[in-house]
């Protein structure tokens, strides 16, 4: 059993997988103030709560953008599966060949490659995360590039702590965009606003590509399919990619080394 864990500015998903099958995922907090023990210890709770054993993972790896947290992370791990992960971008390179002065994200990275093994190239990637990224693949499986902004709660979240008569809100999409309250406002701007935004930089996405209209659109991350069900532009979603894509990685890297 692998296990796959991806450390995202909010929260670190891990996710058990035997072959292609995911058995079952949890979620921790990011915390660059957790200890190694704070984070074994609730490791080994969730995995009791699936039903499965720590000597039952005979293999990890990490793709993660939180860099202060790796050294607690990867001490947990392994005193709690007694395996050192590999760590995507340090350990092995993703194999998603692209010309650019930065690396890209390795979560990123890893959801492109999953989108091209799983759906074909070229390809367009949407995460719904803290952050909302639009990742481009071209038909020669390259990296072309993408763009970020800010995730639709991150920005509901701001929109709340910037003002003070504005209340916190559930996200889902109301009946109509001119809301009488301020609730009901606050969703339709933050939920209608994403769903704009994003369908604005897919087809600004597939002009810049190039390809014409058939791209694959694939959506991900915890707010994807909230979009998704509203929107025209969104082909797939899939809330196992980065999962995927680390599995993929892992099987390449044991296979042939690198």
């Amino acid at each position: 059993m692998l296990m796959a864990i991806d450390v995202g500015n909010t929260n670190i998903l891990f996710g058990l997988l035997e072959g292609e099958k995911v058995l079952g995922s949890f979620r921790q907090v990011t915390d660059p103030a957790r200890t190694a023990a704070d984070i074994g210890q609730a490791l080994e709770r969730d995995l009791e709560a699936l039903g499965l054993r720590p000597d039952q993972v005979e293999d990890a790896i990490i793709a993660s953008v939180v860099p202060p947290v790796m050294e607690a992370l990867t001490a947990a791990v392994e005193q709690t599966v007694g395996k050192r992960p590999l760590v995507v971008d340090e350990d092995m390179d993703p194999g998603l060949p692209y010309e650019a002065e930065e690396r890209l994200g390795a979560d990123r990275a890893v959801c492109c490659v999953a989108a091209v093994e799983k759906y074909g190239k070229p390809v367009i990637v949407l995460d719904f995360g803290t952050a909302t990224t639009v990742d481009a693949v071209a038909a020669d499986g390259s990296y072309l590039g993408g763009c970020i902004l800010a995730g639709v709660r991150t920005s509901a979240n701001a929109l709340f702590g910037n003002t003070a008569m504005l209340p916190q809100i559930d996200l889902v999409l109301p009946s109509t965009a001119l809301g009488r309250d301020a609730v009901t406002q606050i969703q339709a701007g933050s939920v209608m606003g994403a769903i704009g935004s994003a369908e604005y930089l897919i087809r600004r996405t597939k002009k810049e590509m190039g390809y014409g209209e058939t791209v694959p659109v694939i959506a991900t991350g915890g707010l994807g399919r909230l979009v998704a069900e509203h929107s025209d532009c969104i082909d797939v979603v899939d809330g196992d990619l980065v999962l995927s894509g680390l599995r993929l990685i892992y099987e390449r890297y044991r296979t042939t080394g690198k």
